[in-house]
């Protein structure tokens, strides 16, 4: 057997990695006793590409650009789960730390400009079952409490603080597979519930205007700053799991934490400014919507709104000039 090769911990049931990390190592193939993660990305991949085939069957076209979106967020997830960055996660707080903000901030990002729910509701038939689901789920008093700013941005920070400060639900979550791979599933969810009603390009419970959106899309990161800060400037080990890193590789536990607290705050960086950007052009296709809807609107009462306000305009002329008199 290649000695780079994982092998079945004792101590875990999750595959680890003996080798020093190396890019090659990192990305390659590895294998994992119930691969859930890479089981959903693949029937989340072959649903989506059914409903756009299914749509365009129908003679409406879907947008490419959402397509490649969508599957370059499964393929995060593929990657970032299903290789050998998920047995190096295990080892390594920095691996760990990638993954975590790939997952949180990467991967639902572009899984959401690929608008599946839009999809989802022109797709299916309106008679569907799961079409009425959906838009039950929508609807429901559930789905807008999950995705209320006032939910998902304590979740985020938990997620940031709560996990890695609370060293026993960390170390107790990534004591074997299981509690690894649904740890890596909350990442996703986490960051899906959050961005979901922020980007505002799929029917949500909360439909908000632009600038609001863009104001709570800044909330999280001054939260997400100060704990890569924190981390970087931390010389004691936050969690056990990263404790003891095999001898060959001549890692310090201490100095890869402090590395992964790097990555942490470049993460509260790029990707935001991204995310801010993307609102940007998001508000301004927006308001070039309504613009081209208001000039149809008076089109149609043949400029009925400007008139009305001439008039107005007029009034109060009138109402100035007998005041003076």
């Amino acid at each position: 057997m290649d000695p780079s090769m994982p092998h079945m911990s004792s101590a875990r049931w999750m595959w680890m990695p003996t080798e020093p990390p190396t890019l090659a190592r990192m990305f390659a193939w590895h294998p994992q006793p119930v691969p859930v993660l890479l089981v959903l990305a693949v029937v989340g991949a072959a649903l989506y590409l059914w409903a756009a085939v299914r749509l365009r069957m129908t003679g409406h076209a879907w947008p490419v650009g959402y397509t490649i979106s969508f599957l370059a967020g499964i393929a995060t997830l593929v990657l970032f789960t299903a290789t050998g960055l998920n047995g190096y996660g295990m080892s390594l707080f920095s691996v760990h730390m990638v993954q975590h903000m790939v997952l949180t901030m990467v991967t639902p990002i572009l899984l959401l400009v690929g608008r599946p729910v839009t999809l989802a509701l022109r797709a299916l038939p309106s008679s569907s079952q799961v079409r009425h689901a959906i838009v039950w789920l929508l609807r429901s008093r559930l789905a807008k409490i999950l995705t209320s700013i006032w939910f998902t941005l304590p979740v985020f920070i938990f997620t940031l603080y709560g996990l890695y400060f609370i060293a026993p639900l960390f170390d107790a979550l990534m004591n074997n597979w299981a509690g690894h791979e649904f740890m890596l599933a909350h990442f996703v969810v986490t960051g899906l519930l959050l961005f979901w009603p922020l980007l505002g390009l799929d029917p949500s419970p909360h439909q908000q205007s632009a600038p609001l959106r863009l104001l709570e899309s800044l909330l999280p990161m001054p939260f997400h700053a100060f704990f890569g800060i924190t981390v970087m400037g931390a010389t004691v080990l936050l969690v056990k799991t990263f404790a003891n890193p095999p001898a060959s590789w001549h890692i310090s536990p201490v100095a890869d934490q402090q590395t992964g607290g790097g990555l942490a705050w470049a993460f509260s960086e790029v990707p935001s400014l991204f995310l801010t950007l993307l609102l940007g052009v998001i508000w301004a296709r927006e308001s070039g919507r309504e613009a081209r809807r208001l000039d149809r609107s008076e089109a149609r009462t043949d400029d009925s709104q400007l008139n009305a306000y001439n008039a107005y305009l007029a009034s109060l002329n009138a109402h100035d000039q007998q005041a003076g008199r």
